[in-house]
C-alpha cells in the first residue's frame, strides 16, 4: 500500500536506502534531502595536502575525522569529511586534471573565510596558533556581541573564531558600529 503524500513529496531522490523503493513514488523509505548530521550549507575546502590538513584541524579545532577516500594515485584524497562542533567540513586535495577546485595556495589567497563558534575563543585561538595557524587578528571583544579573532590555517584558509557574549538588537549593533567608527 502506498503512503499518502503531497505531490511535492513525490520528487524522486538520487538514492533510497531501503531495498525495493521505487524512484518517483511516495514512501516512508525516502532518504532525507539533507542527511542526518549535516546542515543545508556545508563548507567544502580544497587544499594542497588534505591528509595534513585533517591533522591540523584535529589539533587546532578538535575535529574528528568522519571519512576519507583516497584518490587512485594513492597520494591525494579525493574526498574527506571532518566534524568540528556540530558541523561537517568536507575537503579534498586539488584535482586540476578533473576540473576540481583550486586551493588558496594556488590562487594566491582565499576567496572567502569560515566562521567558527566555540565555547572558549581565547583557548581555541591559542590552540590553532600552536598547531601551526597564523594569527591574523588577535582575539578581542567586538561591537556585534562576539569575542572574535582570526587565524589563517597552514593551507591558506582563513578562520574567524568567536564566542558569543551578548545578545544585541540590530539597532544596538548599529550604534556600537557607529561609535567605533567615531560617528556616534
Amino acid at each position: 500500500m502506498e503512503a499518502t503524500c503531497s505531490p511535492s513529496a513525490r520528487v524522486p531522490r538520487r538514492s533510497s536506502r531501503r531495498k525495493g523503493s521505487v524512484a518517483g513514488t511516495c514512501s516512508s523509505s525516502w532518504a532525507k534531502p539533507i542527511p542526518p548530521g549535516y546542515h543545508a550549507v556545508t563548507p567544502y575546502l580544497t587544499v594542497r595536502g588534505a591528509a595534513r590538513a585533517i591533522d591540523f584541524y584535529k589539533r587546532a579545532f578538535g575535529a574528528t575525522e568522519q571519512m576519507r577516500m583516497p584518490a587512485a594515485d594513492g597520494e591525494r584524497l579525493m574526498h574527506a569529511e571532518i566534524r568540528i562542533g556540530d558541523s561537517v567540513v568536507m575537503l579534498s586535495d586539488e584535482f586540476p586534471e578533473m576540473g576540481g577546485g583550486r586551493s588558496p595556495e594556488s590562487l594566491g589567497g582565499a576567496g572567502g573565510s569560515l566562521f567558527l563558534y566555540v565555547d572558549d575563543v581565547d583557548a581555541t585561538f591559542r590552540q590553532a596558533v600552536a598547531a601551526g595557524g597564523k594569527a591574523l587578528m588577535p582575539v578581542q571583544d567586538m561591537f556585534w556581541g562576539d569575542r572574535f579573532g582570526r587565524v589563517a590555517d597552514p593551507f591558506g584558509h582563513v578562520w574567524g573564531i568567536a564566542t558569543h557574549t551578548e545578545d544585541l538588537t540590530p539597532e544596538e549593533i548599529g550604534r556600537r558600529a557607529a561609535a567605533e567608527r567615531g560617528q556616534a
